[in-house]
């Protein structure tokens, strides 16, 4: 329901959501934290849907602009899926200044997720520790979401799309999936690599990547990516790569959370599920820089893991990410990360010479 028909005029609610901006709407971030994460994202969902987290422009930045698997960005900046799941609140993401939206994860049926507390903040590490479990509302309510979407949309979209816990059947679900979403999104990407439904990421392994991928029509009306998780032994990926390249993948999202656990100071540091932030940096962007010298030219990458400066947006890019995405930097900075993160990379690339981010990809790596 838009926020305009149930914020009531008289008290104010609605002037002062039309005010709001990503750096006020960032001063108060600190407010969700007296709730658990969990309700802390619900509670964040429900401000975005009402307005209340601000504007900034997407193309502000004219040095940003970049053009992938045939579209047209405005600027390489994408929220990850997992945030939005079940793409309840798509326009007002794409009003924080994202080039590009990815929702989900969706599976083709509504599935609780495991069992609450599931999500974990790890704030002296600026991390966080998830094991939701594909908690979803399943397919029929997402495309339904989709189709009452005014469009054309104000950026690039895209759905990430994963299996039931329970009577899943791969080759036969994903290709379901993507036939259903290909009418009404710009791409796809194939979760194999979530660490918290199991036997997933045995998916990752070339026969079964290649099932998937064989299973997809021939003819796709939008790109298929694939997403892998940062925890694949280092001799794996080049085959797994080949299969992406084979089985007719346009990109690789690298990466998803990790099982590994570095150093941490939070007392959630033993908490099982996926590690995402800052202390995923490294991993991910190591790996992506070895993913890009394998694949480069045949495979478009999206960098994501661990983004909260422009440097390291830059980081990413010079490894081989024609993309980036982020999540869990919005949990700490708030909103205003989106537009500091875009005004800060486009004033990197100017001071290095680069006239655009096509030019500064992979130049690193």
């Amino acid at each position: 329901m838009p926020a305009r028909r149930w914020l009531p005029r008289r008290a104010g609610l609605w002037h002062a959501a039309r005010r709001m901006t990503p750096a006020l709407a960032s001063a108060l971030t600190p407010l969700l934290r007296l709730f658990d994460a969990e309700t802390a994202h619900h509670l964040a969902l429900a401000a975005l849907r009402a307005g209340l987290a601000g504007r900034a422009r997407a193309d502000a930045h004219p040095v940003l602009a970049t053009r992938v698997f045939g579209l047209s960005f405005a600027n390489p900046l994408g929220l990850a899926a997992g945030f939005d799941k079940d793409a309840e609140a798509v326009l007002p993401l794409f009003a924080l200044g994202f080039g590009f939206i990815e929702a989900g994860t969706v599976t083709p049926r509504p599935q609780p997720g495991n069992p609450r507390p599931r999500l974990f903040r790890l704030a002296e590490d600026r991390a966080v520790i998830n094991r939701m479990g594909f908690n979803n509302a399943g397919i029929e309510s997402f495309l339904a979401r989709l189709r009452d979407l005014p469009r054309p949309l104000p950026g690039v979209f895209g759905a990430n799309i994963g299996i039931n816990k329970e009577g899943a059947d791969p080759e036969r679900d994903y290709a379901a999936l993507y036939a259903a979403l290909a009418p009404l999104v710009d791409y796809v990407t194939i979760n194999i690599s979530s660490p918290n439904t199991p036997g997933l990421r045995d998916l990752q392994a070339e026969a079964r990547l290649a099932a998937i991928l064989a299973a997809l029509p021939a003819e796709r009306r939008v790109p298929v990516l694939v997403k892998l998780a940062p925890d694949l032994p280092e001799e794996a990926l080049p085959g797994i790569l080949d299969v992406c390249i084979a089985g007719g993948a346009a990109g690789v999202v690298i990466s998803n959370t990790t099982l590994a656990r570095p150093p941490l100071s939070s007392r959630h540091a033993g908490e099982a599920g996926g590690l995402s932030g800052q202390p995923l940096f490294a991993r991910s962007t190591e790996m992506l820089r070895r993913a890009y010298r394998h694949a480069r030219g045949r495979l478009v990458f999206i960098g994501v893991g661990g983004i909260a400066t422009p440097e390291q947006a830059l980081a990413k890019i010079k490894a081989g990410a024609s993309l980036l995405q982020l999540y869990t930097g919005l949990i700490y900075a708030g909103p205003a990360l989106v537009p500091r993160l875009l005004a800060g990379l486009a004033a990197l690339l100017a001071r290095e010479g680069f006239a655009q981010v096509a030019d500064a990809v992979g130049v690193e790596a």
